[in-house]
């Protein structure tokens, strides 16, 4: 039988057959990916082939995982040099920051951003509880998603309290398979709730302690909001670790710095401080902005700009 990994609870999986029948199912015996280090074998979003184990019980065995056309992975918090898929077989990934309340760093979105870039996997990005801006904060607000839609990021602004863009919202997870991440706090759950409210995924108050978000979800979890229109729920992701990513290609991953290819006085070129380099030129000239420049700086130097 086949069916999509909907959630991963470590060792068991539940599987959605094509009747969607959610059966619970786990590996036979080892498995592992050829060439791919990772802390789990099957992901959420995976499209296996798996036997009935049990019909009364409603389990089954995976045999075999069909080859992925995405993934998307961190890297693993209990294995070093592993890394942790948190999902597979993407159509999108939708990234849910806030200016406040509490404020996500551009240093992390734009982890976010290469790490999707670096799979082909498109992004959007939304901007959540935009009610709760200062006019001031909503200028900069308007200035930031331009310079990501300029470089090729659509951007959509939501509030799930004040009922702005929700339709928008829905209308981008229509038909499509969607990774939706972003800091615990920033609004996810209560979003989906908005859309799907017979989901009714748990959320819970921003805790006020160092305004940081408080962890809802545990497991990676896929959710079916409407017929054909899957979301993944992953956990607050305090960090994205870049990984399988060489310094030489990482500038392919910043769409600004891809169009400036073939442009620089030498080939093999890190845009760093090597002469007539057209990046170095394009961000002194406000071509390439400031804040994604020292984002790429950051993870050259493997420093930590996401806070």
């Amino acid at each position: 039988m086949k069916g999509l990994v909907m959630r991963s609870t470590g060792s068991w999986y539940e599987v959605l057959d094509e009747n969607k029948h959610v059966w619970k199912c786990r590996l036979r015996g080892k498995f592992k990916i050829k060439g791919l280090k990772t802390s789990n074998p099957i992901a959420v979003g995976d499209r296996v082939v798996f036997d009935i184990e049990d019909k009364l019980e409603n389990t089954g065995i995976i045999h075999e995982i069909t080859q992925r056309e995405n993934y998307i992975i961190r890297k693993s918090v209990h294995k070093t040099a592993h890394g942790h898929i948190l999902a597979a077989n993407l159509d999108q990934a939708v990234i849910i920051v806030t200016l406040n309340y509490p404020r996500t760093s551009l240093g992390f979105l734009d982890r976010f951003l290469v790490s999707a870039e670096s799979f082909r996997i498109p992004t959007t990005i939304i901007f959540n509880k935009v009610d709760l801006l200062s006019e001031e904060e909503k200028d900069y607000l308007a200035d930031l998603a331009a310079m990501y839609e300029e470089i090729g990021y659509s951007c959509a602004f939501t509030s799930a309290t004040a009922n702005i863009g929700i339709q928008h919202f829905e209308d981008i997870l229509k038909d499509k398979i969607s990774l939706i991440s972003g800091h615990s706090g920033v609004g996810k759950s209560t979003l989906v709730n908005q859309i799907s409210p017979d989901l009714d995924l748990k959320t819970m108050e921003i805790s006020t302690f160092a305004n940081k978000g408080v962890h809802t979800t545990t497991f990676s979890t896929m959710f079916e909001i409407a017929e054909n229109s899957y979301i993944i729920d992953t956990p607050g992701i305090k960090e994205l670790g870049l990984i399988d990513i060489e310094k030489q290609e990482l500038s392919h991953f910043f769409p600004e710095m891809r169009a400036m290819m073939g442009k620089c006085k030498y080939h093999n070129c890190k845009h760093i401080n090597e002469p007539k380099c057209a990046v170095l030129e394009a961000v002194s000239e406000g071509e390439i902005a400031e804040s994604r420049y020292s984002s790429y700086l950051s993870m050259m130097d493997d420093d930590d700009n996401r806070r």
